[in-house]
């Protein structure tokens, strides 16, 4: 099918967290859709890794490691310095998409890995926002976040969960404070999506069985553990994430939430109850 770029080739997007899976697949689809995607990396392996694509409107952007904060000025330098060379005015949108987590009980949680997994979705995200703004001023444009359906407390999965629902929180604020340059704030709210850091579930459960206090929840997350093969078994491509992002970038007035994904639509059912009543339905479930 023939891709239709007329519209999208003055504008141009950052997206963090680009060496594998949401981020990846979106920076492809944009960049042969016609956006010029800056597409943001932490290991220059990874840089290489996409520069070696020759997809001519993408632009791999090294180091970019957002519990690093020195990382950002040169990337901002670096972006607006191209961006004057293509004569585009500003940056049409800023995608937050970085991130990672791990699956363990609060008791049991790596604190040095939530530390920066807070650093990264929540520090460096405020971070960039607040480097990027002027350039998105200039060009009217928007600010999207690939998130959890995060409203839900989902055991073994804190460490995601409690950012994405912080995130809920920046994203809804900073929706409000900008309305005046009319520069909305998005969130593409993600069910279960096939990356290798949703399939990894298997191999940290075993890895927490290990630990000294394991034993404790072995055979609560042995039965997680079995439930979430299957739910592994019908994770959606990430690819349909990415033709969502296309369409919240090129409607007019964007929704403020679009949900996307494997159960993500109960998600959003939950999401919509009372909070008493939906921690009533998962104590049942867990």
């Amino acid at each position: 099918m023939q891709k239709n770029t007329s519209s999208f080739s003055n504008r141009s997007v950052l997206i963090t967290g680009c060496s594998s899976g949401i981020g990846r697949a979106t920076a492809l689809y944009l960049a042969q859709n016609g956006f010029t995607v800056f597409a943001s990396v932490r290991k220059e392996a990874d840089g290489e890794d996409l520069r070696q694509l020759q997809v001519p409107n993408m632009i791999p952007i090294c180091p970019l490691d957002l519990s690093s904060l020195g990382d950002i000025p040169p990337i901002v330098e670096t972006i607006h310095t191209e961006l004057l060379r293509r004569g585009q005015a500003g940056l049409y949108a800023l995608i937050n998409n970085a991130g990672g987590g791990a699956v363990a009980p609060v008791e049991l949680m790596d604190l040095e890995v939530f530390h920066k997994e807070l650093q990264t979705r929540l520090v460096g995200s405020v971070a960039l926002v607040q480097a990027f703004l002027p350039l998105l001023r200039q060009s009217g444009g928007r600010i999207l976040w690939i998130v959890t359906p995060a409203a839900i407390p989902t055991p073994y999965v804190t460490s995601i969960h409690a950012c994405d629902f912080a995130v809920n929180c920046l994203a809804r604020t900073l929706d409000l404070e900008l309305k005046p340059w009319h520069i909305p704030s998005i969130q593409i709210r993600c069910g279960g999506i096939k990356t290798a850091r949703g399939l990894k579930t298997t191999a940290e459960v075993e890895a927490i069985l290990q630990h000294p206090k394991g034993e404790l929840y072995r055979e609560a997350l042995l039965k997680w553990s079995e439930e979430m093969a299957e739910f592994d078994r019908q994770r959606t491509e990430p690819e349909k994430v990415a033709r969502l992002v296309r369409t919240a970038l090129s409607t007019p007035k964007p929704k403020r939430r679009y949900p996307v994904g494997y159960m993500s639509g109960a998600a959003a059912f939950l999401e919509a109850l009372p909070q008493a009543l939906t921690d009533k339905i998962l104590k049942m479930r867990f």
